[in-house]
């Protein structure tokens, strides 16, 4: 987890937007360890879950308008299943007892993070 979190950063903090094959390949990491792993995930885990899915989705919503044919249907379908994984991170947090301004100030202050 604390590899993926780690890239998420490295990925926010870029100027530029990293190639689609990149992009790709990291959603495909994350999938493939949410759908391995989640179910083990500690609560810090599922924050972190929650920020880089949320993250991914947004940035595939994003690219799915700007892009056209085949990769524009590619960013929409990776958007559509992240939003599944980050309803069902925010739904865990819930039942933490987390309330959704918390849950949004513990967000803002993620993307601060130092993941050195």
């Amino acid at each position: 987890m604390n590899e993926l979190y780690k890239q998420i950063h490295v990925y926010l903090n870029m100027d530029e937007e990293i190639p689609f094959d990149e992009f790709e390949k990291y959603y495909k990491k994350v999938l493939k360890y949410f759908n391995e792993q989640a179910d083990q995930f500690e609560e810090e885990d599922v924050w972190k879950a929650l920020f880089i899915s949320e993250n991914v989705m947004s940035n595939a919503e994003g690219r799915s308008k700007e892009e056209k044919g085949n990769k524009a249907k590619k960013y929409s379908r990776m958007a559509q299943r992240l939003t599944l994984w980050a309803q069902n991170f925010a739904a865990r947090l819930a039942e933490m007892g987390y309330n959704k301004d918390q849950m949004n100030e513990r967000f803002e202050k993620m993307f601060e993070d130092e993941t050195e």
